[in-house]
């Protein structure tokens, strides 16, 4: 069966393994989703995330999600542009989640980036998803 969109499907995996308290969730392996992951990382929202191969030529990525004092690091993680509605910010119109408090995460033609990041390289794109 095939999915329209594939991230998507890994934020509501990520976000329902949150609320179910999971140590781990396991995601479809593709490129994106490593690049989102990386700045998930880089940014405290999890731990880590590893490549496992189930069978030959099929492959998933194993994520570590992240609590502190029991309370899940990701308060809220949402879709912005999706296949059917894509969302691109320049620059000056990239917004602040949360006041600041949280991150966008934005595929700019440098790569998948967190939105000050993005600020600092001083280059827009498709904002893919923002977290809390």
């Amino acid at each position: 069966m095939s999915m329209s969109d594939p991230l998507a499907d890994m934020i509501a995996r990520i976000r329902n393994g949150q609320k179910a308290r999971k140590a781990q969730v396991a995601v479809p392996a593709a490129k994106l989703h490593t690049a989102v992951l990386g700045v998930l990382k880089d940014e405290g929202y999890i731990r880590g995330f590893a490549d496992k191969e189930i069978r030959k030529g099929v492959r998933e990525t194993i994520v570590d999600l992240r609590y502190h004092e029991g309370q899940p690091a990701i308060r809220e993680i949402e879709r912005v542009s999706s296949p059917g509605r894509r969302v691109y910010s320049g620059i000056k119109t990239l917004a602040r989640p949360h006041g600041g408090l949280g991150v966008a995460i934005v595929s700019t033609p440098q790569g998948v980036m967190s939105d000050s990041a993005a600020r600092t390289k001083n280059v827009g794109g498709e904002v893919i998803c923002r977290v809390y």
